[in-house]
């Protein structure tokens, strides 16, 4: 795994929608999205409703978890 610093600095935006499209999220997308969220003061409405929606389609086994 990369070290932190050389991590892609993406939008909370790009990652939901790249795991949306590719209905699949790697350790890399979960690390990357924790560290863009928590970077951020406040989510938006459209930020805090897909990732409603990832962890939805993760409990019904539409978004496969993949190393």
């Amino acid at each position: 795994m990369q070290a932190a610093t050389d991590l892609p600095n993406l939008s909370v935006e790009k990652i939901l929608e790249r795991i949306l499209v590719l209905r699949q999220i790697t350790r890399l997308d979960q690390h990357l999205l924790m560290s863009a969220a928590l970077a951020k003061d406040s989510l938006s409405e459209k930020d805090q409703h897909q990732i409603n929606l990832v962890f939805e389609r993760l409990q019904r086994g539409l978004i496969k978890v993949v190393d």
